[in-house]
């Protein structure tokens, strides 16, 4: 603090003693007696002390004030110190217009991005009318009924993904955690996909999955099922199983076609797609970044190993949280 303040005050820290080397020279010059020229330098010397400390107090002070707001920045502007000089009343105004500009262009942006939140939040629940109608018409058991159901579901998930996505980006959440059994939860998302596991002719190995784990429902499950639908997507023959690695890491791992290696890095990207993306042209490359996102949120871990042309492995650990339970 001390050497901070030297600093800032050393031209007129120079100033002050060549004056007095000035009045010690001119002094000596006119020959006054010694014990006259003490008087005055300790007189002077006691006012100039006083000044000193009273000023060095008060930039103690201001500078503390300063570094606290630099590290947190109050949301008020009016909060800083009040300019104790000229140049700083001028600086204050500067930043003041920054501020300003910046508060303007914060609300804007969040202004259109509620707009545009609104606008996704209405298509996405007027596309669930027509997809209603569209299930019930094609509730039979042919084929091509069963082809085009399939074709709706996908439909569905995608519109489900874009809710989700923004209800994630959101300034609130909804989540509600609390403590419940895993195995209903994986068996609820099996059966809401059994249906394409016949269709595709895959095996299904679900081990036992009965724990208990901190977690929300609702955001849980759509983790499991985007998991799910990637395994069915990329794998053609052979099977998928489900199972506990540990305690609380649940195993999603297929048999696929893998990931290239050089993809795995960038996976979880908002809107990477990579080779397999560049294959199916479904692909959104929102799905891993949103589990990525959701699992954050939930302080779940989600790691993916994969070999190209053998398949790949999906690891959510829930043995590590750091949320309370409501």
């Amino acid at each position: 603090m001390v050497l901070h303040y030297l600093k800032d005050r050393r031209k007129g820290g120079a100033l002050l003693f060549s004056c007095a080397g000035v009045f010690l020279l001119v002094f000596w010059l006119e020959g006054l007696p010694f014990q006259a020229v003490g008087y005055a330098f300790l007189l002077c010397g006691a006012l100039c002390a006083g000044a000193i400390l009273a000023d060095f107090f008060s930039y103690q002070k201001r500078r503390k004030e300063l570094l606290r707001f630099s590290r947190r920045p109050p949301a008020d502007i009016s909060l800083l110190p009040q300019p104790g000089n000229e140049e700083e009343r001028l600086w204050r105004i500067l930043v003041e217009q920054e501020y300003g500009e910046r508060k303007r262009i914060l609300e804007a942006a969040q202004e259109e991005r509620l707009e545009q939140m609104d606008y996704y939040t209405m298509w996405v629940h007027q596309v669930k009318t027509p997809i209603a109608a569209m299930r019930l018409l094609l509730d039979g058991n042919e084929a091509h009924d069963r082809t085009l159901l399939s074709e709706l579901f996908y439909i569905e998930q995608y519109v489900g993904m874009v809710l989700s996505y923004l209800r994630l980006s959101g300034d609130g959440t909804d989540f509600v955690i609390r403590r419940l059994n895993l195995e209903p939860v994986v068996r609820r998302c099996v059966r809401k996909y059994a249906p394409l596991f016949i269709r595709k002719q895959l095996a299904l190995k679900l081990g036992d999955v009965d724990c208990q784990v901190l977690t929300d429902e609702k955001w849980l499950s759509f983790v499991v099922e985007q998991l799910l639908s990637n395994a069915l997507k990329y794998t053609r023959q052979g099977e998928i199983r489900i199972y506990m690695e540990s305690e609380k890491s649940l195993v999603i791992e297929d048999t696929g076609i893998g990931i290239d290696p050089a993809d795995l890095p960038r996976i979880w990207e908002r809107g990477f797609t990579g080779e397999n993306g560049r294959v199916d042209k479904s692909a959104t490359g929102l799905g891993l970044y949103l589990c990525r996102q959701i699992c954050k949120k939930l302080s779940h871990v989600i790691t993916i190993e994969s070999e190209p042309g053998k398949g790949t492995k999906v690891c959510l650990r829930m043995d590590y949280v750091n949320i309370q339970p409501e």
